[in-house]
C-alpha cells in the first residue's frame, strides 16, 4: 500500500502497454505512463527476469531500484527466444495500445516481432523504439550504451574544466532522458491516433543520443552563425555572468545565479558591494561577461567569509536566486520536498521503503504508486489465464517447451 490511498483518475486509464526490453531507458519511459494510470505488462526473461533486479542497493534479495522503475507494472515471464514465446507477444500485442522495446535494431525484426508484423495484427498499435543511435542511419545497429551516446549526443564535450577530462554525471542520464523522449513520443502518437479519422498508430523511433542532443540548447547555430564551439565552463555557464558555484566558510557549496540585470544589483548591494553595482561596465550580461573573473572575485570573497546558512539567508532576503547543492539525505530531510509530496512509502514483506515520485504534478489527474516493483512472473496466471484466456494445459504446454 502507498501512502497515496486515493484513487482519482489517470490521464492513461485503459491504456495497455507491453514492456519488452530491460535495465533503463524503455523501462523508465514504461514507468512513467504507468505512473499516469497506463496498464503496464512487463515481459522478461523466465530465468532471472531483467537484470536490474539485481542491480546496485540489494535489499531481500532484490534490487531498491527495481521497486522504484518497476512501479506499477504487471511482471510476467516470457522467452522471447522461443516461437511460443513470440506467439504470447503477438497475442499480447492484439491486446494493447502500446509496445515498447530498446533492443538492438534489427532484433525484433529478426524474431518476427517487428513493427511491420505486430501492426499488421493491430493496425491501432503504437510501437515505442529505444536504441543508441536510432532505426536508420550508418551508426543505427552499433550498440549504444548511454555513457557513449552522451559523448556522441555532444553533453560530454561541455560538461566538466578545461583542463580536465570530460566528466560524466554519477546517473544514467541519456538513458533517463531517452525514456522521457520516449514516453513523450507515445503520448503524441496517442494524441495523434485519437483525432486521426483512421485511428491507426505509428512507430515512435527514439535515439538515446538524440535525448541527449536536444538539451544542446543553441551550440548548433552558434557554430553556424559564428564558429563558435561551446567549450567546457566548470561551474560556470558560457556567455551568462554570474552564475557559478561558490564555497562559504564552511566547507559548503552554494549556487548563486544572479545574471537579470537587476538581480545582479541586488547581489552586490547584498555582499557590500555598491560600487560594483553601479558600475556601468557591469550595466548588462555583454559587460560583465567580459568581466566575469572581477565579479566571482567578488562574490566569492563575501562566501569564503561566510557559512553557508548566513550567505543564503542574506541572499534570500535580497531576492535573488540561490541554493544549496544538496544530496539525497538534504532532499529527504527538506520541507519543501516534503510539502511537495516527493516522496511515496510502500510496505514490501512489512519492511517501509520510500521511492520518488514522479514529476509533473497533475491537479485533477495525478499520478501515483499503487505498489512497487513485484517478484518475477507475479502477474502470469492473470496476464496469461485470464487477459489471453490460455487454459491450464496450454500454460502447461508452454512451461514445458520454456516459452513461459
Amino acid at each position: 500500500m502507498t501512502t497515496h490511498t486515493a484513487r482519482t483518475a489517470r490521464p492513461l486509464d485503459g491504456i495497455r502497454v507491453i514492456e519488452l526490453g530491460q535495465l533503463l531507458a524503455g523501462p523508465f519511459a514504461g514507468c512513467i505512463l504507468g505512473y499516469f494510470g497506463a496498464e503496464v505488462i512487463k515481459v522478461e526473461p523466465p530465468d532471472k527476469g531483467d537484470p536490474l533486479r539485481t542491480w546496485r542497493v540489494v535489499r531481500d534479495g532484490t534490487s531498491v531500484w527495481w521497486r522504484s522503475l518497476a512501479r506499477n507494472k504487471k511482471s510476467i515471464t516470457v522467452n522471447l527466444q522461443t516461437e511460443g514465446g513470440r506467439g504470447i507477444i503477438r497475442r499480447l500485442a492484439r491486446e494493447a495500445d502500446v509496445v515498447i522495446e530498446n533492443f538492438r535494431p534489427g532484433t525484433m525484426e529478426k524474431w518476427g516481432l517487428g513493427p511491420d508484423d505486430l501492426k499488421a495484427i493491430n493496425p491501432r498499435l503504437i510501437y515505442a523504439r529505444v536504441s543508441g543511435y536510432g532505426q536508420t542511419g550508418p551508426y543505427a545497429s552499433k550498440p549504444g550504451f548511454a555513457s557513449v551516446c552522451e559523448g556522441f549526443g555532444g553533453f560530454r564535450y561541455v560538461n566538466g574544466f578545461q583542463d580536465r577530462p570530460p566528466v560524466r554525471p554519477n546517473l544514467s542520464m541519456g538513458d533517463t532522458l531517452a525514456g522521457l523522449h520516449a514516453a513523450l513520443g507515445v503520448l503524441l502518437a496517442l494524441v495523434s491516433r485519437l483525432r486521426g479519422p483512421e485511428q491507426h498508430g505509428q512507430v515512435v523511433d527514439v535515439a538515446i543520443y538524440e535525448a541527449v542532443f536536444n538539451l544542446m540548447e543553441a551550440v548548433v547555430p552558434e557554430y553556424d552563425a559564428a564558429g563558435v564551439v561551446r567549450e567546457p565552463s566548470g561551474s560556470t555557464l558560457t556567455g551568462i555572468v554570474p552564475t557559478n558555484t561558490y564555497k562559504c566558510a564552511d566547507g559548503k557549496y552554494v549556487v548563486i545565479g544572479a545574471n537579470g540585470d537587476s538581480i545582479y544589483k541586488r547581489l552586490m548591494l547584498a555582499i557590500g558591494r555598491a560600487q560594483m553595482a553601479e558600475d556601468p561596465r557591469f550595466a548588462n550580461n555583454a559587460g560583465r561577461v567580459e568581466h566575469e573573473q572581477e565579479i566571482d572575485g567578488a562574490i566569492s570573497a563575501w562566501t569564503s567569509a561566510n557559512d553557508s546558512a548566513t550567505v543564503l539567508a542574506a541572499l534570500d532576503e535580497a531576492s535573488v536566486p540561490c541554493g544549496p547543492i544538496y544530496n539525497v539525505a538534504d532532499m529527504l530531510s527538506d520541507p519543501h520536498f516534503n510539502a511537495r509530496g516527493l516522496f511515496q512509502q510502500v510496505e514490501i514483506d512489512g519492511k517501509p521503503l520510500k521511492l520518488p515520485a514522479l514529476a509533473p504534478l497533475l491537479e485533477d489527474t495525478p499520478g501515483r504508486t499503487d505498489w512497487p516493483g513485484e517478484a518475477l512472473g507475479a502477474h502470469n496466471d492473470e496476464v496469461f489465464g485470464t487477459l489471453l484466456a490460455l487454459s491450464e494445459d496450454e500454460r502447461a504446454r508452454l512451461r514445458a517447451e520454456g516459452a513461459i
